[in-house]
């Protein structure tokens, strides 16, 4: 049923479309006055603007009444993915991060000579005089 709807819908977008394109527009009555009268002798005297219209509004309704109906039809179905058939996988926990291990007390007093400022090392081998 819903398949026909869609069908029905699409045609009808169609239909509205070649309507709309097939219409006159509202400059046309003035090149009447000048003789142009005989264009529109194809539909009649009245001219196409009647039967057009009409059809235009019928398909204008038809489209609307399909598109409430596809609507209501979407929100009955249901929201449903298809992630919710798959099983669930879980993955494994990462490995802590270890800390780098604390330097022996040695090396630390070489780090700490190294940063002393060049002044102080020159004052220690002076006698603190410069």
């Amino acid at each position: 049923m819903a398949t026909a709807i869609v069908i029905l819908h699409i045609l009808v977008c169609f239909l509205i479309i070649a309507m709309v394109l097939l219409q006159t527009g509202k400059g046309a009555a003035i090149g009447s006055t000048f003789g142009g009268g005989g264009s529109q002798a194809l539909f009649g005297s009245s001219g196409p603007t009647s039967l057009l219209t009409k059809i235009t509004a019928i398909c204008a309704i038809i489209f609307m009444v399909t598109s409430i109906y596809l609507t209501i039809l979407s929100k009955k179905a249901g929201t449903s993915s298809i992630m919710s058939e798959t099983p669930a996988v879980s993955t494994p926990a990462p490995a802590p991060i270890e800390e780098p291990k604390a330097e022996p007390a040695a090396d630390s007093m070489k780090s700490e000579e190294a940063a002393a400022p060049v002044e102080a090392k020159e004052a220690d081998k002076t006698g603190g005089q410069k």
